[in-house]
């Protein structure tokens, strides 16, 4: 079997590569996206970081590729559906760099406080701007966390451990949780209200792409400092520029960008504003945690296939993996379906299985709906390790039950999720040997693939509604791919499930809505 490392991966991680018996190993890094095509062919797995872009049209080209393995935490750069799709494992190690991620969040908080790389630049160029840089104490300073994940909460730890009063907001973990272990939860409006300094920790996902813009500065104290060590694009750039320079931000330390490399940035041009070329995982200590992970993942699915840490399949043997794989898979799909089509904070998830399930071991197929569940609001930070564990510290109730008979289907899978603002329940079940279907969303039967662009529209069964829906879609320019309705027992009410070849936009979706036989549109994406 052979391992192609296209990215620098630490010397122990080769090494333990090399070492192993029935494994061939190449180091080949800094290819350009057409070289590593034509070669990616021979390799059954491939070890990257940040830099290989795995594309479809790579994994088009990678007709034996078994797994991708991550260095690191961050999946932006693999198209993990398209991975899914060709049979691609895809495993990251998201253990080996959170506390380096944290600490240098705080190393940046410090140094921007004080002044430091200016005092440093100053200094070599022969000036002593003493008085110019005074900076200020952190001592008895609020401190906002945005995002208590493995990350934030290493971050908010650190920052109590300097005296300072941690305040926390997190959409998906409880309060209870936040506050057992000692701090306060808080909204994202009281957050900009209250703190002296704000720091990132959230996952670059739809939710949050663009979200400190120029209404949240607006929201902020006056003086405030901002860290962000998570990922580019979840600050608004052109809206910090502007903040700092109306003093309304008075500081922001960076080390992530929209672009990397940013190349000639305008925040550049400000002298509050500090920063680094993404080191966040950048230590000895995490390159090392990292490579010997990502070297043992992929070791034991390549000789053994176990997965770990996998992001788009649960951890399981491989005898296991063969009888569940397309339970596992709808499973999953039925927990990100649940995930977008609810509003409010999780309470409760109930899984039901019904059919032919006798015997079979199904906890890897309901820690597959809970990491499919739990995808769309953390990102890469969930995989089938964590999501159990995510959905405990989250306050998230999870009952299992098995052995209901299915009269309709031989097997079947219902999940019901039940929020704080409402209750969903979808169910799912296998047509042949790896077909996957949607067959009941609520009280609506219907059969819908599940992947690609989804818009569900809840409309009344009068003539007309489905006239007028494909006539605002097409002036559009959204090709309609599939089309499914669904009716209640009783009649009377539709739903409408589209699949797209594009996404329907917000305002697309609020034209649907001003139609007068359409009752609610939701856009989402499987």
């Amino acid at each position: 079997m052979k391992v192609l490392i296209s990215d620098n991966l630490g010397e122990i991680g080769v090494k333990m590569f090399q070492e192993e018996e029935g494994i061939d190993v190449d180091v080949n890094t800094g290819l350009p996206p057409e070289e590593l095509k034509k070669i990616i062919g021979e390799y059954d797995a491939l070890v990257i970081r940040s830099a290989t872009k795995v594309t479809e049209e790579l994994l088009e080209a990678a007709s034996n590729l078994k797994v991708v393995g991550r260095a690191g935490i961050g999946l932006d750069n693999v198209d993990i559906a398209a991975a899914t799709k060709h049979g691609v494992a895809v495993m990251n190690t998201p253990g080996g760099n959170t506390v380096t991620t944290a600490e240098h969040a705080v190393a940046m908080m410090m140094a921007l406080t004080r002044n430091i790389p200016q005092g440093t630049s100053s200094l070599k160029e022969e000036r002593w701007d003493k008085k110019k840089l005074q900076g200020r104490e952190v001592y008895n300073k609020t401190y906002g966390v945005i995002g208590f994940g493995n990350i934030g909460s290493i971050a908010a730890d650190r920052a109590r451990g300097l005296k300072m009063r941690v305040i926390v907001y997190d959409p998906v973990v409880t309060a209870e949780h936040i506050e057992k272990l000692g701090f306060e939860c808080v909204t994202i409006e009281e957050l900009y209200k209250q703190a002296d300094y704000i720091t990132i920790h959230v996952p670059k996902i739809k939710q949050t792409i663009g979200m400190i813009n120029k209404d949240a500065f607006s929201q902020m104290k006056d003086g405030v400092m901002l860290i962000n060590c998570a990922r580019g694009g979840i600050i608004n750039e052109a809206d910090l520029y502007d903040a700092v320079k109306s003093g309304k931000v008075s500081g922001a330390a960076l080390d992530v960008f929209e672009t990397e490399p940013p190349g000639d940035s305008p925040l550049f041009e400000l002298d509050n504003i500090i920063c680094t070329p993404h080191l966040g995982a950048s230590t000895r200590e995490a390159q090392t945690n990292v490579a010997v992970a990502v070297a043992q993942q992929i070791i034991a699915y390549l000789k053994e296939s176990t997965i770990i840490n996998a992001v788009n399949v649960p951890s399981v043997t491989g005898d296991l993996l063969v009888k569940l794989s397309p339970f596992i898979s709808i499973a999953d799909r039925l927990g990100c379906l649940l995930s977008q089509l609810t509003e409010g904070k999780l309470q409760e998830i109930t899984i039901e299985y019904s059919g032919e399930f006798h015997g079979l071991d199904l906890s890897p197929v309901s820690i597959s709906v809970i990491k499919g569940l739990l995808t769309p609001m953390v990102a890469d930070a969930v995989n089938s390790i964590n999501a159990p564990i995510l959905a405990k510290e989250m306050g998230i109730k999870i009952s299992e039950s098995t052995g209901l008979e299915s009269s309709n289907y031989t097997n079947l899978i219902t999940v019901k999720l039940k929020t704080t603002e409402m209750t969903n329940t979808v169910s799912g079940t296998i047509f042949g040997k790896n077909d996957l279907r949607v067959v009941k969303i609520n009280d609506f039967r219907l059969e819908v693939v599940p992947r690609g662009y989804i818009t569900m529209i809840h409309n009344i069964d009068k003539p007309g509604a489905i006239g007028s829906i494909g006539t605002i879609l097409g002036e559009n320019n959204i090709n309609i791919q599939t089309m499914q309705v669904g009716q209640t027992s009783e009649g009377g009410k539709n739903i409408i499930v589209l699949q797209t070849d594009t996404p329907a936009s917000k305002e697309v979706c609020a034209k649907l809505c001003d139609q007068s036989l359409v009752k609610s549109v939701s856009s989402f994406e499987l």
